[in-house]
Protein backbone atom coordinates (compact mmCIF):
# COMPACT_ATOMS: atom_id res chain seq x y z
CA UNK A 1 0.00 0.00 0.00
CA UNK A 2 1.07 3.85 -1.11
CA UNK A 3 2.13 5.41 1.94
CA UNK A 4 1.11 9.10 2.75
CA UNK A 5 3.49 12.10 1.49
CA UNK A 6 5.74 12.57 5.00
CA UNK A 7 4.08 14.84 7.05
CA UNK A 8 7.46 16.53 8.27
CA UNK A 9 7.50 17.44 4.34
CA UNK A 10 3.99 19.51 4.37
CA UNK A 11 4.85 20.82 7.93
CA UNK A 12 7.72 22.72 6.06
CA UNK A 13 5.93 24.65 3.63
CA UNK A 14 4.88 28.18 5.01
CA UNK A 15 1.17 28.28 5.83
CA UNK A 16 -0.78 30.82 4.68
CA UNK A 17 -2.29 32.27 8.05
CA UNK A 18 1.42 32.61 8.54
CA UNK A 19 1.97 35.14 6.07
CA UNK A 20 -1.29 37.27 6.48
CA UNK A 21 -0.56 37.66 10.20
CA UNK A 22 3.43 38.98 8.67
CA UNK A 23 1.34 41.19 6.02
CA UNK A 24 -0.68 42.57 8.43
CA UNK A 25 0.91 43.99 11.06
CA UNK A 26 -0.96 46.18 13.17
CA UNK A 27 -2.49 47.97 10.25
CA UNK A 28 -6.25 48.14 11.10
CA UNK A 29 -7.38 47.19 7.41
CA UNK A 30 -4.92 44.59 6.74
CA UNK A 31 -5.63 42.75 10.26
CA UNK A 32 -9.77 42.50 8.61
CA UNK A 33 -8.78 41.31 5.66
CA UNK A 34 -6.13 38.40 6.68
CA UNK A 35 -8.97 37.49 9.13
CA UNK A 36 -11.24 37.48 6.58
CA UNK A 37 -9.36 35.23 4.12
CA UNK A 38 -8.62 32.76 6.59
CA UNK A 39 -12.20 32.67 7.56
CA UNK A 40 -13.57 32.25 4.05
CA UNK A 41 -10.61 29.37 3.76
CA UNK A 42 -12.36 27.87 6.77
CA UNK A 43 -15.54 27.81 4.61
CA UNK A 44 -13.59 26.18 1.71
CA UNK A 45 -12.36 23.54 3.44
CA UNK A 46 -16.22 22.84 4.60
CA UNK A 47 -17.34 23.17 0.36
CA UNK A 48 -14.34 20.67 -0.18
CA UNK A 49 -15.16 17.99 1.78
CA UNK A 50 -18.77 18.32 0.90
CA UNK A 51 -18.16 18.04 -2.82
CA UNK A 52 -15.83 15.30 -1.84
CA UNK A 53 -18.84 12.81 -0.91
CA UNK A 54 -19.61 13.24 -4.47
CA UNK A 55 -23.07 11.84 -4.72
CA UNK A 56 -23.11 9.95 -1.85
CA UNK A 57 -23.64 13.46 0.20
CA UNK A 58 -26.68 14.41 -1.61
CA UNK A 59 -25.72 17.62 -3.14
CA UNK A 60 -24.06 17.07 -6.30
CA UNK A 61 -27.54 15.70 -8.21
CA UNK A 62 -30.68 17.87 -9.13
CA UNK A 63 -31.14 21.28 -9.65
CA UNK A 64 -32.94 23.89 -7.58
CA UNK A 65 -36.12 25.19 -8.92
CA UNK A 66 -35.42 28.37 -11.02
CA UNK A 67 -32.07 30.35 -11.32
CA UNK A 68 -29.92 32.30 -8.98
CA UNK A 69 -30.07 36.43 -8.96
CA UNK A 70 -27.55 35.88 -11.96
CA UNK A 71 -29.37 34.33 -14.08
CA UNK A 72 -27.88 30.87 -14.31
CA UNK A 73 -29.45 27.76 -13.22
CA UNK A 74 -28.66 26.88 -9.34
CA UNK A 75 -27.72 23.84 -8.26
CA UNK A 76 -27.95 22.38 -4.73
CA UNK A 77 -24.25 22.97 -4.15
CA UNK A 78 -24.65 26.42 -5.24
CA UNK A 79 -26.98 27.15 -2.41
CA UNK A 80 -24.24 25.40 0.32
CA UNK A 81 -21.23 27.43 -0.80
CA UNK A 82 -23.35 30.25 -0.59
CA UNK A 83 -24.33 29.91 2.65
CA UNK A 84 -21.27 28.44 4.30
CA UNK A 85 -19.45 31.71 3.30
CA UNK A 86 -22.24 33.82 4.78
CA UNK A 87 -21.80 32.32 7.85
CA UNK A 88 -18.29 32.51 7.75
CA UNK A 89 -18.62 36.63 6.62
CA UNK A 90 -20.92 36.71 9.07
CA UNK A 91 -18.70 36.36 11.99
CA UNK A 92 -15.41 38.27 10.19
CA UNK A 93 -14.89 42.08 10.32
CA UNK A 94 -16.93 42.81 6.66
CA UNK A 95 -19.19 45.61 5.81
CA UNK A 96 -20.79 44.46 2.94
CA UNK A 97 -21.54 41.32 1.31
CA UNK A 98 -22.36 40.44 -2.50
CA UNK A 99 -22.62 37.13 -4.19
CA UNK A 100 -23.74 35.78 -7.12
CA UNK A 101 -26.66 33.61 -5.45
CA UNK A 102 -28.35 36.75 -3.77
CA UNK A 103 -30.54 39.97 -5.86
CA UNK A 104 -28.34 42.47 -3.36
CA UNK A 105 -25.72 43.30 -1.18
CA UNK A 106 -26.47 41.46 1.89
CA UNK A 107 -25.56 44.20 4.73
CA UNK A 108 -23.42 42.62 7.68
CA UNK A 109 -21.70 45.34 10.33
CA UNK A 110 -21.42 48.89 8.24
CA UNK A 111 -18.75 49.80 10.39
CA UNK A 112 -16.42 47.16 9.49
CA UNK A 113 -13.11 47.95 7.15
CA UNK A 114 -13.80 45.84 4.21
CA UNK A 115 -16.43 44.37 1.75
CA UNK A 116 -16.30 41.02 0.44
CA UNK A 117 -17.97 39.85 -3.30
CA UNK A 118 -18.01 36.18 -4.11
CA UNK A 119 -18.85 33.73 -6.79
CA UNK A 120 -19.50 30.71 -3.99
CA UNK A 121 -19.38 27.50 -6.80
CA UNK A 122 -18.09 28.74 -10.36
CA UNK A 123 -18.31 26.65 -13.31
CA UNK A 124 -21.84 24.36 -11.24
CA UNK A 125 -22.77 23.07 -14.36
CA UNK A 126 -20.05 20.74 -14.00
CA UNK A 127 -20.39 19.10 -10.77
CA UNK A 128 -22.00 16.02 -11.87
CA UNK A 129 -18.99 15.58 -14.05
CA UNK A 130 -16.12 15.34 -11.08
CA UNK A 131 -14.38 18.13 -12.98
CA UNK A 132 -12.65 21.14 -11.08
CA UNK A 133 -14.61 23.76 -9.63
CA UNK A 134 -14.22 26.14 -7.34
CA UNK A 135 -14.97 29.81 -5.71
CA UNK A 136 -14.03 33.27 -6.29
CA UNK A 137 -13.41 35.85 -3.88
CA UNK A 138 -12.73 39.83 -3.62
CA UNK A 139 -11.88 42.47 -1.23
CA UNK A 140 -12.23 45.60 -1.19
CA UNK A 141 -12.04 48.64 1.14
CA UNK A 142 -15.55 49.92 2.88
CA UNK A 143 -16.35 53.55 1.75
CA UNK A 144 -18.73 55.48 3.76
CA UNK A 145 -20.86 55.87 0.86
CA UNK A 146 -22.61 52.44 1.34
CA UNK A 147 -22.79 49.37 -0.42
CA UNK A 148 -22.79 50.57 -3.64
CA UNK A 149 -20.18 52.91 -3.38
CA UNK A 150 -18.01 49.70 -1.24
CA UNK A 151 -18.56 47.45 -4.15
CA UNK A 152 -19.26 49.16 -7.41
CA UNK A 153 -15.63 50.72 -8.06
CA UNK A 154 -12.83 50.07 -10.43
CA UNK A 155 -11.48 46.58 -10.06
CA UNK A 156 -7.74 47.78 -9.35
CA UNK A 157 -8.65 49.19 -5.93
CA UNK A 158 -9.10 45.59 -4.79
CA UNK A 159 -7.06 44.80 -1.64
CA UNK A 160 -7.13 41.44 -2.47
CA UNK A 161 -8.06 38.56 -4.63
CA UNK A 162 -8.49 34.93 -4.97
CA UNK A 163 -10.14 31.69 -5.90
CA UNK A 164 -10.24 27.93 -4.52
CA UNK A 165 -9.81 25.13 -6.79
CA UNK A 166 -11.89 21.88 -5.52
CA UNK A 167 -10.28 19.38 -7.73
CA UNK A 168 -7.93 16.57 -7.12
CA UNK A 169 -6.18 18.59 -4.53
CA UNK A 170 -7.94 22.05 -3.26
CA UNK A 171 -6.22 24.69 -3.72
CA UNK A 172 -6.13 28.56 -3.51
CA UNK A 173 -4.70 31.24 -5.68
CA UNK A 174 -4.05 34.66 -3.70
CA UNK A 175 -2.99 37.91 -4.46
CA UNK A 176 -2.30 40.47 -1.95
CA UNK A 177 -1.03 43.39 -4.16
CA UNK A 178 2.67 41.25 -3.74
CA UNK A 179 2.27 39.11 -6.59
CA UNK A 180 -0.10 35.54 -6.82
CA UNK A 181 0.88 33.20 -4.76
CA UNK A 182 -0.66 28.90 -4.94
CA UNK A 183 -1.28 27.25 -1.84
CA UNK A 184 -2.81 23.69 -0.93
CA UNK A 185 -4.89 22.36 2.10
CA UNK A 186 -2.99 20.04 4.15
CA UNK A 187 -5.91 17.35 4.66
CA UNK A 188 -4.23 16.45 7.97
CA UNK A 189 -4.51 19.83 9.13
CA UNK A 190 -6.98 21.67 7.19
CA UNK A 191 -3.98 24.12 6.79
CA UNK A 192 -3.26 26.09 3.49
CA UNK A 193 0.51 25.61 2.63
CA UNK A 194 2.71 27.49 0.44
CA UNK A 195 3.68 25.79 -3.07
CA UNK A 196 5.46 28.45 -4.18
CA UNK A 197 5.85 32.28 -4.23
CA UNK A 198 5.40 34.78 -7.22
CA UNK A 199 4.55 32.79 -9.88
CA UNK A 200 4.84 34.12 -13.41
CA UNK A 201 2.39 33.08 -15.98
CA UNK A 202 4.52 31.81 -19.16
CA UNK A 203 3.92 33.90 -22.16
CA UNK A 204 5.13 31.88 -25.10
CA UNK A 205 2.48 29.57 -25.35
CA UNK A 206 0.52 27.35 -27.63
CA UNK A 207 -3.08 26.93 -25.57
CA UNK A 208 -6.09 28.66 -26.07
CA UNK A 209 -9.72 28.22 -24.50
CA UNK A 210 -12.77 29.32 -26.21
CA UNK A 211 -16.23 27.58 -26.59
CA UNK A 212 -16.05 27.30 -30.66
CA UNK A 213 -19.49 26.09 -30.82
CA UNK A 214 -20.77 29.63 -30.90
CA UNK A 215 -18.12 30.67 -33.93
CA UNK A 216 -21.57 32.06 -36.02
CA UNK A 217 -22.33 34.31 -33.43
CA UNK A 218 -19.17 36.00 -33.00
CA UNK A 219 -18.21 39.17 -34.22
CA UNK A 220 -15.42 39.41 -36.51
CA UNK A 221 -12.19 40.86 -34.50
CA UNK A 222 -12.99 37.21 -32.55
CA UNK A 223 -13.37 35.16 -35.77
CA UNK A 224 -10.47 36.47 -37.37
CA UNK A 225 -8.30 35.66 -34.08
CA UNK A 226 -9.41 31.99 -33.58
CA UNK A 227 -9.17 31.20 -37.55
CA UNK A 228 -5.63 32.56 -37.65
CA UNK A 229 -4.84 30.06 -34.41
CA UNK A 230 -6.41 27.09 -36.33
CA UNK A 231 -4.77 27.65 -39.38
CA UNK A 232 -1.58 26.17 -37.26
CA UNK A 233 1.88 26.08 -39.14
CA UNK A 234 0.81 27.31 -42.34
CA UNK A 235 -1.26 30.40 -40.79
CA UNK A 236 0.82 33.96 -40.32
CA UNK A 237 1.43 32.37 -36.43
CA UNK A 238 3.42 29.78 -37.93
CA UNK A 239 2.47 27.14 -35.51
CA UNK A 240 -0.09 24.94 -34.06
CA UNK A 241 -2.23 25.66 -31.10
CA UNK A 242 -4.03 23.62 -28.92
CA UNK A 243 -7.54 24.12 -27.50
CA UNK A 244 -8.86 23.66 -24.76
CA UNK A 245 -12.83 24.47 -23.05
CA UNK A 246 -13.59 23.28 -19.28
CA UNK A 247 -16.26 25.51 -19.02
CA UNK A 248 -15.25 26.96 -15.91
CA UNK A 249 -13.60 29.65 -14.91
CA UNK A 250 -11.48 29.04 -11.98
CA UNK A 251 -10.31 25.54 -14.08
CA UNK A 252 -9.73 28.35 -17.30
CA UNK A 253 -7.63 30.74 -15.41
CA UNK A 254 -5.87 27.75 -13.05
CA UNK A 255 -4.28 26.23 -16.26
CA UNK A 256 -3.34 29.43 -17.55
CA UNK A 257 -1.40 30.27 -14.21
CA UNK A 258 0.08 26.68 -14.50
CA UNK A 259 0.95 26.80 -18.13
CA UNK A 260 0.25 30.03 -20.33
CA UNK A 261 -2.40 30.57 -23.14
CA UNK A 262 -5.89 32.89 -23.41
CA UNK A 263 -9.40 32.56 -22.22
CA UNK A 264 -11.75 34.30 -24.40
CA UNK A 265 -15.81 34.72 -23.03
CA UNK A 266 -16.35 37.88 -25.64
CA UNK A 267 -19.74 39.02 -26.13
CA UNK A 268 -21.83 38.00 -28.93
CA UNK A 269 -24.73 38.35 -30.98
CA UNK A 270 -27.24 35.27 -29.45
CA UNK A 271 -29.62 37.32 -27.01
CA UNK A 272 -28.34 37.82 -23.79
CA UNK A 273 -24.35 37.77 -24.92
CA UNK A 274 -24.45 41.43 -26.41
CA UNK A 275 -22.26 42.87 -23.09
CA UNK A 276 -20.59 39.38 -22.50
CA UNK A 277 -21.51 36.74 -19.88
CA UNK A 278 -19.14 36.86 -17.06
CA UNK A 279 -19.93 39.12 -14.10
CA UNK A 280 -17.74 42.02 -13.37
CA UNK A 281 -17.36 42.44 -9.78
CA UNK A 282 -16.96 39.01 -8.81
CA UNK A 283 -15.57 37.13 -11.54
CA UNK A 284 -13.28 39.03 -13.92
CA UNK A 285 -12.38 42.04 -11.65
CA UNK A 286 -10.52 39.02 -8.87
CA UNK A 287 -9.51 37.15 -12.10
CA UNK A 288 -7.71 40.17 -13.73
CA UNK A 289 -6.13 41.34 -10.60
CA UNK A 290 -4.40 37.57 -9.85
CA UNK A 291 -3.54 37.40 -13.50
CA UNK A 292 -1.88 40.91 -13.54
CA UNK A 293 -0.40 40.20 -10.58
CA UNK A 294 1.68 36.83 -12.32
CA UNK A 295 2.42 38.87 -15.15
CA UNK A 296 -0.50 38.44 -17.56
CA UNK A 297 -3.22 40.91 -18.65
CA UNK A 298 -6.94 40.99 -18.50
CA UNK A 299 -8.93 42.90 -21.12
CA UNK A 300 -12.83 42.87 -22.54
CA UNK A 301 -10.61 42.86 -25.61
CA UNK A 302 -9.73 45.79 -25.52
CA UNK A 303 -10.58 47.82 -22.02
CA UNK A 304 -8.78 46.87 -18.92
CA UNK A 305 -10.62 44.86 -16.97
CA UNK A 306 -9.56 46.68 -13.76
CA UNK A 307 -10.53 49.71 -15.73
CA UNK A 308 -13.87 49.42 -15.97
CA UNK A 309 -16.12 50.54 -13.70
CA UNK A 310 -19.87 48.71 -12.86
CA UNK A 311 -22.91 50.21 -12.41
CA UNK A 312 -25.10 47.16 -11.17
CA UNK A 313 -24.40 43.74 -9.03
CA UNK A 314 -24.87 41.62 -11.73
CA UNK A 315 -23.33 43.70 -14.50
CA UNK A 316 -21.89 40.88 -16.93
CA UNK A 317 -18.15 41.54 -19.35
CA UNK A 318 -16.82 39.68 -21.88
CA UNK A 319 -13.39 38.76 -20.55
CA UNK A 320 -10.13 37.92 -22.60
CA UNK A 321 -7.61 37.05 -20.22
CA UNK A 322 -4.16 35.31 -20.06
CA UNK A 323 -0.58 35.47 -21.17
CA UNK A 324 -0.38 39.11 -21.92
CA UNK A 325 1.01 39.14 -24.94
CA UNK A 326 -1.75 36.83 -26.09
CA UNK A 327 -4.40 39.34 -24.60
CA UNK A 328 -2.53 42.27 -26.47
CA UNK A 329 -2.63 40.51 -29.48
CA UNK A 330 -6.17 39.67 -29.74
CA UNK A 331 -7.03 43.33 -28.99
CA UNK A 332 -4.70 43.99 -32.08
CA UNK A 333 -7.79 42.45 -34.19
CA UNK A 334 -10.42 45.19 -32.65
CA UNK A 335 -8.16 48.09 -33.69
CA UNK A 336 -5.28 47.30 -36.41
CA UNK A 337 -6.93 46.93 -39.90
CA UNK A 338 -3.98 44.97 -40.83
CA UNK A 339 -5.43 42.10 -38.90
CA UNK A 340 -9.39 42.32 -40.53
CA UNK A 341 -10.07 39.73 -42.93
CA UNK A 342 -12.18 40.04 -45.99
CA UNK A 343 -14.19 37.25 -44.95
CA UNK A 344 -14.48 35.41 -41.78
CA UNK A 345 -15.10 31.99 -42.12
CA UNK A 346 -12.72 29.05 -40.62
CA UNK A 347 -9.49 28.97 -42.48
CA UNK A 348 -10.70 31.85 -44.41
CA UNK A 349 -7.78 33.89 -46.38
CA UNK A 350 -6.84 36.69 -44.92
CA UNK A 351 -7.59 40.07 -46.09
CA UNK A 352 -3.69 41.72 -45.64
CA UNK A 353 -0.29 39.73 -44.81
CA UNK A 354 0.80 40.56 -41.47
CA UNK A 355 3.37 38.68 -39.81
Amino acid sequence: MASEPEVTAAQTRATLEDYLNRWAGQDEQRRATAETIQRMCNAAAEISRQIGWGPLGGQIAGEMDGENAAGDTQKKLDVTANELLLDALRKAPVAYYASEEDEQVQKLDPAAPISVAVDPLDGSSNIELNVSIGSIFSVYPTSQGGAESSLFRPGREQIAAGYFVYGPHTSLMITLGEGTDPYVLDPRTLQFRLVERGIAIPQETKEFAINVSNYKEWYPPIRAFVDDLLEGEAGPRGKKFNMRWVASLVAEVHRIMMRGGVFLYPNDQRRGYQNGRLRLIYEAAPMALLTEQAGGGATDGTERILDKTPVELHQRTPLVIGSLTKVERVAKYYTDPSFERTQSPLFAERGLFRS
